[in-house]
């Protein structure tokens, strides 16, 4: 074993959580809309009886919520086969009104420009093309409909590189290269992964640089943006290179031209 993979091994400790990441834990969350209306205080307004994506809709909590308690006509989507399964499973045990929740594997060319509002919650940094994947998201939306996005950790955060359910080191991936990050994530988790982007969910390194340019480059208007940073001090995303290091989780609201 070489010397850095020994020094890491031994900062590392097996969690308790073996959960993957997406899967639930027990029933379903109380309100699986919390942290939009958390990071988007004015959700209500925005979703209300509105045509909405639930993109990246995970095991379908979030979608089902969508139609119960703001009305809105839902259609999940989300690539991982496995996991709409289950979304569709759970759906089909609640009492939803006929025609306003489907799911879907694949968006196509007949759903461009008829949504009012697409949701990417804790996705950003899993797209394998993130570029390609925000401007799918744009097309599926009207002439000013709305693109909310919120995810964390980005790449620079002290956790963004998604290594802490074995190893509480903040900065792992800026201390250890890459390949020692994943020789020791292997004695916790038997997936084969040799790369970040091999991981369960895959990790694209989404800077909030990288995510800036991404949307500068797809013509979307900037309505809100809020950086909220490390233990809220939230000063520390105003300063120039170091905001990187801080910015813990990132919140936009985009519109089409």
């Amino acid at each position: 074993m070489r010397i850095d993979e020994t020094i890491l091994l031994a900062l590392s400790h097996q969690s308790d959580n073996r959960v993957s990441p997406g899967e639930p834990v027990g029933r379903a969350p109380e309100d699986p809309l919390a942290m939009l209306r958390h990071k988007y205080p004015d959700f209500h307004r925005m979703a209300w009886r509105k045509r909405v994506v639930d993109f990246g809709c995970g095991t379908g909590q979030q979608s089902v919520a969508l139609v119960q308690t703001e009305e809105c006509e839902v259609c999940g989507v989300d690539t991982n086969r496995k996991t709409l399964d289950k979304a569709i499973q759970y759906a089909n045990r609640q009492a939803l009104p006929a025609g306003r929740l489907e799911f879907r594997e694949r968006v196509s060319r007949d759903m461009w420009g008829t949504f009012d509002v697409v949701i990417s919650k804790d996705a950003m940094e899993h797209y394998p093309e993130p570029a390609a994947t925000l401007e799918e998201m744009r097309r599926l939306l009207k002439p000013g409909g709305r693109l909310l996005i919120t995810f964390g950790p980005p790449w620079f955060a002290p956790y963004g590189s998604h290594m802490h359910f074995f190893c509480k080191v903040p900065w792992l991936n800026l201390l250890f290269t890459e390949r020692t990050v994943m020789a020791v994530r292997a004695r916790f988790r038997q997936d084969g992964a040799k790369r970040y982007e091999d991981c369960e969910s895959g990790l694209n390194k989404m800077s909030v640089a990288k995510f800036e340019r991404i949307i500068a480059e797809a013509g979307l208007k900037v309505e809100d943006r809020r950086y909220d940073c490390i233990k809220g001090l939230n000063f520390l995303g105003r300063l120039p290179l170091l905001r990187e290091l801080f910015i813990n989780h990132v919140t936009a609201t985009l519109t089409v031209p």
